[in-house]
């Protein structure tokens, strides 16, 4: 591996572990895995969750990477201030989010459209993998993922390997329960209740903790941007 790729990466792998911890995925795609079509709407909503984060780093780097800003030796002044802001956001979600969090062991209401996913088909199980990696403004992680990789220079080529590393790493947490139901099939049921629950349960939590880790880690990497 080169230092160019081993350095993306480097960069990506607490955010690609923030995505990956992101509770309302999972729950989502466990919930999908009690419908009668477990089978083939849990593999379609992963297959639209990884598309979604491929189109974001598709666009991001496309914009921010090699060749977007006039042969500079580096991304330009902006992407450290998108990195600033983008953490600034994550920093605010982690006040939100806590202060939002229910009561203890607490199992909050589930939202409507989850309660609906018990009628959805493969192809709207794939539009809810894509609304929920691309379009879900806590995957502000995303954008971020791409310019940190923007960052770090290096041919497109390379900058795609480690988007694709992120991407891979972003989705092992919604792989990991499809993975089981297509191996254990009914019974698997009774752990993935589990999760669903506990996941449900500290939702607030978790992303509270995480936007304030990885908020602070891009506010970082910005100041330094515009200061190095």
């Amino acid at each position: 591996m080169s230092g160019a790729v081993g350095a993306a990466i480097g960069q990506v792998l607490p955010l690609a572990v923030g995505v990956a911890l992101s509770p309302i995925p999972v729950i989502a795609v466990v919930l999908l895995l009690t419908t009668p079509g477990a089978r083939r709407n849990g593999p379609a909503f992963l297959l639209g969750w990884v598309a979604g984060l491929a189109a974001v780093g598709v666009v991001v780097l496309a914009v921010v990477g090699p060749g977007a800003h006039g042969g500079e030796a580096g991304p330009p002044t902006w992407v450290s201030w998108l990195q600033l802001t983008l953490g600034t956001l994550l920093l605010y979600l982690a006040v939100r989010q806590f202060r939002g969090r229910p009561a203890r062991d607490t199992e909050p209401p589930m939202p409507g459209w989850m309660r609906g996913l018990a009628q959805f088909g493969a192809v709207r199980s794939a539009g809810v993998g894509v609304l929920l990696s691309a379009l879900n403004v806590k995957n502000l992680l995303l954008a971020a993922a791409a310019t940190a990789i923007a960052r770090t220079g290096g041919p497109p080529g390379r900058q795609a390997v480690a988007y694709a590393v992120f991407t891979v790493l972003a989705s092992v947490t919604v792989a990991a329960p499809v993975a089981l139901h297509l191996a254990a099939g009914a019974r698997s049921a009774r752990l993935l209740d589990r999760l669903k629950g506990w996941m449900s349960r500290n939702n607030a939590v978790i992303v509270s903790v995480l936007c304030l880790v990885l908020g602070a880690k891009l506010v970082g990497d910005g100041l330094s941007g515009l200061t190095g």
